[in-house]
């Protein structure tokens, strides 16, 4: 049976291949994770900018929008914009 990179990734973790940075060069550690974080930052700011458009969409289904999005928990521009975000990075099809 063919191990995946996960499981070997665990089997050298419990092997002891990797050892903690944060207790062995908290220094170190630290930079590390400011630089990830940094990294991390700016890619999701680039992500998600935002803009306002203006639609012109049927009123009845804006009402069923409403509806659905509610049994979702989730303000219905918002669950929208999550459908649009859907369907531009091809998560479901349209």
């Amino acid at each position: 049976m063919k191990t995946t990179d996960e499981e070997k990734m665990i089997k050298d973790i419990e092997n002891g291949k990797y050892i903690s940075m944060r207790k062995n060069d908290p220094k170190k550690f630290k930079a590390q994770k400011e630089k990830f974080e940094n990294i991390a930052k700016n890619t999701i700011s680039q992500i998600t900018k935002k803009k306002a458009y203006t639609l012109k969409l049927y009123e009845n289904d804006v009402n069923k929008i409403k509806i659905l999005a509610m049994q979702k928990g989730l303000p219905y521009q918002t669950y929208i914009a999550s459908i649009l975000h859907q369907v531009a990075t091809r998560q479901i099809k349209a």
